[in-house]
């Protein structure tokens, strides 16, 4: 699809939901940047701004702002076509 980064993606190194995300993402084309929580300590506050205070991952945070918990890559795929719109 493309190889800029289309969203920011919070994880961490543990995460295996994460791991799948990025698996199918990578397969796809799809291109993305990586914030691992565990390293950057502001990151945490994002993630837990947008998930009711709790340290969910992953979480993706789009251009115009929104963001997705644990998507699937079909969601993600909806979202990154609604944002090209």
């Amino acid at each position: 699809m493309t190889d800029a980064a289309s969203f920011t993606m919070y994880t961490t190194p543990w995460c295996g939901y994460c791991k799948r995300l990025k698996s199918q993402l990578d397969r796809e084309g799809i291109g993305y940047q990586i914030v691992d929580i565990e390293q950057v300590p502001e990151a945490v506050e994002i993630v837990e701004k947008v998930n009711g205070g709790n340290q969910t991952v992953p979480t993706l945070v789009y251009a115009d702002g929104s963001a997705q918990t644990n998507p699937s890559l079909m969601a993600v795929k909806e979202k990154l076509a609604e944002l090209a719109g």
